[in-house]
């Protein structure tokens, strides 16, 4: 069992348990499905959508392939959408930050990163190369500075609801260093769609 995993979902699951209901749930940059598999295992939706843009040989949750351009659903598909550790790896974080704007009726979810000092900067690519280049998963280096993403989630009509800072991903000597760098955020649409879009699942 992965601790950095372990921990990201315990942290998450105060989150999650206090939006029931929620229905229909997608997971942005699932990779080998993990998460979506642990989330709807939590029985707090009735199913979790798991999509990506690089195939695993291993999945412990069915993942659909995507050309990584735009969500292949309608405008609020899904009660919550979430995303852990997949926003800095885009292209163009503020294109997909608006993508999972637009597929989501009520929640989105951000584990992600912030840094505000070169240094912060530098340690997130060291942890990035270190723990993703093994995977084939490309580092693009596209962090958060400060709070920047909150902007593009507020123009598309989320508010900020809940934010844990630091979060507590790492342990020991690791996690001192470095838990500053990490972040588990809660946007809320600050009114719900007033239609009911059909759902492509």
């Amino acid at each position: 069992m992965n601790p950095y995993r372990c921990r990201v979902l315990r942290q998450m699951q105060p989150l999650l348990k206090a939006l029931q209901p929620v229905s229909r749930v997608l997971d942005v940059g699932a990779g080998d499905g993990w998460f979506a598999m642990s989330v709807e295992s939590m029985g707090i939706c009735d199913t979790v959508t798991a999509i990506d843009v690089m195939p695993r040989p291993r999945a412990y949750h069915l993942v659909k392939v995507y050309d990584g351009q735009r969500l292949p659903y309608p405008d609020n598909t899904f009660d919550l959408v979430y995303a852990v550790d997949v926003v800095h790896h885009a292209d163009d974080p503020p294109k997909l930050l608006a993508e999972m704007a637009r597929c989501t009726g009520h929640y989105l979810l951000l584990k992600d990163h912030t840094w505000r000092t070169r240094m912060g900067w530098l340690a997130l690519a060291a942890m990035d190369e270190v723990g993703n280049r093994r995977f084939g998963v490309p580092s693009i280096y596209n962090y958060q500075h400060r709070w920047e993403w909150d902007a593009i989630l507020q123009k598309a009509g989320l508010k900020r609801t809940e934010n844990i800072h630091p979060l507590a991903c790492h342990a020991r000597l690791l996690g001192r260093l470095t838990n500053s760098l990490q972040f588990l955020a809660l946007w809320e649409r600050a009114e719900a769609p007033s239609t009911t879009s059909l759902s492509l699942l």
